[in-house]
């Protein structure tokens, strides 16, 4: 069910929310967060409600999402709230904010957090650069941006390490969990020599690609290159190779190791809202992600 509630209040819509908790069965019982979404485009905000929707079904939760209209009007809240088929296993408060009231976030969400309950603040396009610093992210112990979309993903990606605070982390970086998880399982294989170098390519405007380099850079002390071209990470040892290729808009990666034969790996890119209810499984601060973000520093484009 979907209910609007034009020009109201805070006050109005938590009590309707009450009423249908009463009339409707929906309760708060079971809700194991928080999620506040910040989006700047509002015909963004359905592909980000679905995401949302279908990440709670592994997290119930409740999702407020909080979007901006005109800054000249009339300060004014249009709400929505979502519930039962409509809002996944959460319940959904959409609150779009016009004139000055659009700059008062964190003071018109703040009546809708549950009690009791860890907050999580996702931007799922434009993103504060020191994401703890800003209002929403203040009320937060965990706090998701993704770079992807950011005209220059590249620099946005590196720019993260400045404003990095523990409980950041950015989907990009779980986009390659699969990836590292491949990478790991294809070095734990014979023969145990050295790496030397190590190739990760891919499209210039990937982040994901910059954290797979990122996190290498961190983890073994080789020189790491960053080359725009096909998708593929190529770790060279003393007398042998390991590589992972996949076309871009493909679902299935070829393994390759010198004296084996090629091998077909699933490995299809990773869906926002997979992504997302991999990030709401852990609220506590994310090291390696840190660490691939210094890393980031040590990688060699070319």
């Amino acid at each position: 069910m979907i209910l609007d509630i034009p020009a109201t209040t805070t006050g109005a819509v938590n009590k309707k929310l009450v009423e249908l908790r009463e009339t409707g069965g929906a309760v708060t019982l079971g809700r194991v967060l928080t999620l506040v979404v910040s989006v700047d485009d509002s015909e963004h905000s359905e592909s980000v409600i679905e995401a949302a929707n279908e990440a709670s079904r592994e997290h119930p939760c409740r999702v407020i999402v909080v979007t901006r209209g005109d800054r000249n009007a009339e300060s004014r809240l249009d709400a929505q709230i979502r519930v039962g088929g409509d809002a996944g296993a959460s319940e959904v408060v959409v609150l779009r904010l016009y004139g000055e009231l659009a700059d008062h976030e964190s003071s018109v969400v703040t009546p809708f957090l549950l009690p009791d309950t860890p907050v999580v603040a996702w931007w799922p396009d434009k993103a504060p650069a020191i994401p703890a610093a800003d209002p929403l992210g203040q009320l937060a112990i965990r706090r998701i941006t993704d770079a992807t979309g950011a005209p220059d993903p590249e620099a946005t990606i590196k720019a993260r390490l400045a404003g990095y605070t523990d409980g950041d982390t950015d989907l990009a970086w779980s986009r390659i969990t699969s990836w590292r998880a491949l990478l790991t399982a294809a070095l734990d294989q014979p023969p145990y020599e050295p790496l030397v170098s190590a190739t990760v390519s891919g499209l210039a405007a990937e982040p994901a690609i910059d954290l797979i380099a990122g996190w290498l850079a961190s983890r073994i002390d080789i020189p790491v290159r960053r080359l725009s071209g096909p998708l593929e990470v190529e770790l060279q040892r003393v007398n042998s190779s390991v590589k992972i290729s996949r076309p871009q808009t493909g679902t299935t990666a070829t393994l390759s190791r010198t004296g084996a034969p090629d091998s077909l790996v699933s490995l299809a890119r990773r869906e926002t809202r997979d992504c997302l209810a991999e990030d709401l499984r852990r609220l506590d601060p994310d090291e390696i992600y840190h660490a691939a973000l210094a890393g980031l520093a040590k990688v060699i484009y070319e």
